[in-house]
């Protein structure tokens, strides 16, 4: 089939409008990606200890023993 190359929804003509018009809304957009995902690795000291910290579930939680 032959895909038509011209067509832009009307979703993304409003999403280039708005951005267009609000550039802030973008910077804004990489401040909370910096915030929730784009973290320092850690260093292998505190993988260690945080590895060694780990308390080990048991299968069953709620079961009394």
């Amino acid at each position: 089939m032959f895909k038509n190359t011209q067509y832009v929804s009307e979703f993304t003509q409003f999403m280039q409008g708005y951005l267009g018009d609000n550039p802030e809304v973008a910077q804004g957009q990489l401040e909370g990606r910096a915030l929730l995902w784009d973290k320092a690795p850690l260093d292998l000291d505190e993988r260690v200890r945080t590895a060694a910290s780990k308390v080990q579930q048991k299968p069953y939680p709620y079961q009394a023993d």
